[in-house]
């Protein structure tokens, strides 16, 4: 046998190792995907774009979105109303008064008037109260005095503690009732019978009916007695457009959330459901000042 090659001559081919290739096997979500009917593609598409609306309605149209736009300045306000005004107590800290009188502004209206925080229960004075209740009437502002109710205290020393500490004046607005809980060992008539007494109490010694303020669905469940429908209401009903409140009311505070100058942090939003002659008429004194014709002229 003959070959071309020399003796001990090393081939220069070279010997290729080889080993087999492992595939990863895919995960158990992947091989759901791959097996799946059309329809369940149909179904999934169709919750992505139903989850993808609700959000969009959540973040920009719903409560949330009216919230949103309030605090990061593409507010909404409710429209048809020209008389505004917010509710402070400490949680608004030191207020540069000038400057809020100055600048003052909610939806292109000035600030016409301010509640502020006096009581709560039987025994808290807020820490801000005298100095903005006196504030409020220096810088020109329609000021009034509100009590919390507690659920811990008795109606009548609560009513009789607001008004030794509030010393309401001539052109102040009526005094305010913010109740917002009921207590557990109450039924829900001894309940209403504790605000009444404590809106008699209040009206006979500052001589005007008190304002009752609560959220609409706990005064729907607990106040919506015909008696209580004499006295002026306050409506808390935030990030709504419109309030779908069916009886009368006066003031409504319609965001927590609004930005203003002079004001560090958020304050309460409020308007008033009329003129600034009829705000003047609901003051304590109006019928004084302007005369009993004046005053029934409606």
């Amino acid at each position: 046998m003959s070959t071309n090659r020399k003796p001990h001559q090393k081939s220069t081919t070279k010997r290729r190792i080889t080993s087999p290739v492992r595939h990863k096997r895919p995960g158990l979500f992947v091989r759901l995907l791959q097996h799946a009917p059309g329809w369940a593609w149909w179904l999934g598409g169709g919750l992505i774009v139903a989850l993808y609306i609700f959000f969009f309605y959540y973040i920009f149209v719903g409560p949330f979105g009216f919230r949103w736009r309030a605090l990061y300045g593409d507010a909404s306000y409710p429209e048809g109303y020209e008389i505004h005004g917010i509710d402070i107590s400490h949680h608004q800290g030191r207020i540069d008064w000038g400057e809020l009188k100055d600048n003052g502004m909610i939806d292109k209206y000035p600030v016409r008037f301010i509640y502020v925080k006096a009581t709560e229960g039987a025994s808290i004075i807020d820490e801000n109260f005298r100095d903005n209740f006196y504030q409020a009437r220096e810088y020109g502002f329609t000021r009034g005095a509100y009590h919390f109710y507690s659920v811990h205290s008795p109606a009548k020393k609560q009513a009789e503690f607001f008004i030794k500490n509030v010393k309401l004046e001539n052109g102040d607005l009526p005094p305010v009732l913010d109740v917002e809980h009921k207590p557990k060992n109450q039924t829900d008539e001894e309940f209403k019978n504790s605000v009444l007494e404590w809106l008699d109490i209040v009206e006979k010694h500052y001589h005007v009916k008190p304002v009752i303020y609560t959220y609409y669905k706990f005064k729907t469940k607990y106040l919506s007695d015909s008696v209580f429908d004499s006295y002026p209401y306050w409506i808390a009903h935030y990030y709504v457009e419109q309030v779908t409140y069916d009886g009368p009311w006066k003031f409504w505070q319609h965001t927590d959330n609004g930005r203003l100058a002079g004001i560090k942090g958020t304050v309460d939003f409020n308007i008033y459901n009329g003129s600034f002659y009829e705000l003047r008429k609901l003051t304590i004194g109006a019928r004084e000042q302007i005369g009993e014709e004046a005053y029934q002229d409606e």
